[in-house]
């Protein structure tokens, strides 16, 4: 532990992060105590429908220790219940729970702090007509979305990450299969992508779009057909161009199932800054507008949206999995009920701030720069903010 932080009077229980996700997968009551800064916590927390956050510097528990005020501090935590407290690695949240844990408080620490929270990987199996089973991967620390379809034998992996690669391959050859294609849907500005790493450890073929594939990318990288579809033992994957948040935006349909990547979300849809900057941001908003009301007019309602991300207060489905269908989305999302100009307009004055470090994340994923492992993870922690709206 270092130096900076005391050892705690008392040792507190710990909480795995993979435990504090299941619980908050369930709908469990959960309340947290963050002692990192203020801008910290303002950027990036532990979230979720059933959380509720206070954040209070490591320096007020030092002090609440000194004036024998521990109780006074507890009372400030929102919620009712054990406190999860928590920090950047598990250290001075360590401390601070085993004050509580001494003034007879229940508490425990998330154990790696945020950076556990940011490993935290679930997979859920999504519903389809297809004869394919299809997991959908989770990553609660930044709502990023990504996919295994299984066929018979073979697997297709879409959207990895990199700080997962080893997840795709074991999970393929636990249902019987091996990875065939190891697909992005798009030129990823949040994470680092494992469509390289996860090519070389499976075999799998890369693919991209050619539109993707002409931004630049530095290395050899197969395409998607644009008129057809990928075998994947029984079933058939059927690329379908979803312009607007990149132009090489690309979604993939089976059975009854659409993967939207990052065009349509299950609350809100992409934004459009993030390849071009401002200056390109509204034709590229005029490019998703035609996505949503022109190419999807493709599908039927009754369609299932897969999305490559999802907001920290969307709640799940019954089944943990982050889906709808097209219908309900064209009801619910004003974007289907306006013209292109106010379209424009709204998602262009309607954008979060950029995703931290998504230049170098860029640059990393066309092959320009090679980070190492802790460099890639880092420039991933915090929100990914690839949504223009949740409204």
């Amino acid at each position: 532990m270092p130096e900076e932080y005391p050892e705690p009077p008392v040792e507190p229980d710990s909480i795995d992060p993979d435990e504090l996700a299941r619980r908050i997968a369930a709908g469990e009551p959960v309340r947290l105590l963050d002692v990192r800064n203020r801008d910290e916590f303002e950027e990036w927390h532990v979230a979720g429908p059933s959380v509720t956050a206070t954040q209070i510097p490591f320096s007020k528990a030092l002090q609440a220790q000194v004036t024998d005020t521990v109780d006074d501090l507890a009372a400030q935590v929102d919620g009712e219940g054990p406190i999860t407290v928590v920090c950047a690695r598990g250290e001075s949240s360590a401390y601070v729970a085993g004050l509580f844990e001494q003034a007879g408080i229940q508490a425990h620490n998330l154990a790696d702090g945020m950076d556990g929270w940011a490993r935290v990987y679930e997979t859920h199996e999504i519903t389809t007509d297809a004869d394919a089973t299809v997991l959908q991967y989770q990553r609660p620390s930044s709502g990023c979305l990504g996919y295994l379809l299984v066929s018979e034998d073979e697997a297709a992996v879409v959207d990895p990450l990199r700080a997962f690669t080893d997840r795709y391959g074991a999970d393929a050859a636990d249902r019987g299969a091996t990875v065939e294609y190891v697909i992005d849907t798009h030129v990823h500005a949040d994470h680092v992508s494992g469509l390289r790493t996860v090519a070389e450890a499976t075999g799998g073929e890369m693919l991209v779009s050619e539109r993707a594939r002409d931004r630049g990318i530095a290395y050899d990288v197969g395409t998607l057909p644009d008129d057809g579809v990928l075998s994947l033992g029984a079933v058939d994957l059927r690329p379908v161009a979803l312009p607007g948040h990149t132009t090489g935006m690309t979604g993939l349909a089976v059975g009854d199932l659409l993967l939207t990547g990052d065009s349509l979300f299950v609350e809100s849809v992409a934004r459009p800054d993030l390849e071009a900057g401002d200056d390109g941001a509204a034709e590229l908003a005029r490019d998703l507008y035609a996505t949503l009301t022109e190419r999807l007019a493709a599908f039927d309602d009754a369609t299932t949206v897969a999305p490559g991300h999802v907001s920290e207060r969307t709640p799940r489905n019954d089944d943990g999995t982050y889906t709808a269908a097209l219908g309900a989305l064209r009801e619910d999302l004003w974007v289907f009920d306006t013209d292109e100009d106010a379209f424009v307009d709204r998602i262009l004055d309607d954008m979060p701030p950029r995703p931290s470090n998504f230049e170098a994340i860029i640059a990393a994923n066309l092959g320009e720069t090679t980070p190492d492992e802790d460099d890639a993870f880092e420039w991933e922690l915090g929100p990914n903010n690839c949504a223009a709206t949740a409204d």
